[in-house]
């Protein structure tokens, strides 16, 4: 028998089958066995412009100039970015860059060093 999958929403190991959906009895969530699968298969990979995956704690290298939004400042081409953090979003990789603070960068505009 195989092991079925804890409650997405309230971490139950309680969980059971019925026809083609997973129930949990302790906080009557119902979801389908093809939801959980792809849950399962569907970790969000980031990669950088060469198609590198990044990580938690990488360095990159901006591959762009990039203008500051609200800001004269500009990330030159070449600026090493350490211990970066993915996040989700449209910029998905928040960092602190040396000389101008926090931001997020787009995976896009850098590769990994």
């Amino acid at each position: 028998m195989s092991a079925l999958p804890n409650c997405p929403k309230c971490n139950s190991e309680y969980t059971y089958e019925d026809g083609m959906m997973y129930v949990c009895p302790e906080c009557a969530h119902e979801w389908s066995q093809d939801a959980a699968a792809d849950a399962a298969e569907d970790e969000r990979v980031i990669k950088d412009s060469n198609g590198n995956v990044l990580q938690d704690g990488d360095t990159v290298t901006v591959i762009k100039d990039l203008k500051v939004k609200g800001s004269s400042l500009v990330v030159k081409v070449g600026t090493k970015v350490k211990n970066i953090r993915l996040c989700d979003g449209d910029h998905d990789i928040d960092c602190k860059i040396d000389g101008i603070g926090a931001m997020k960068l787009k995976s896009e505009f850098v590769k990994k060093a």
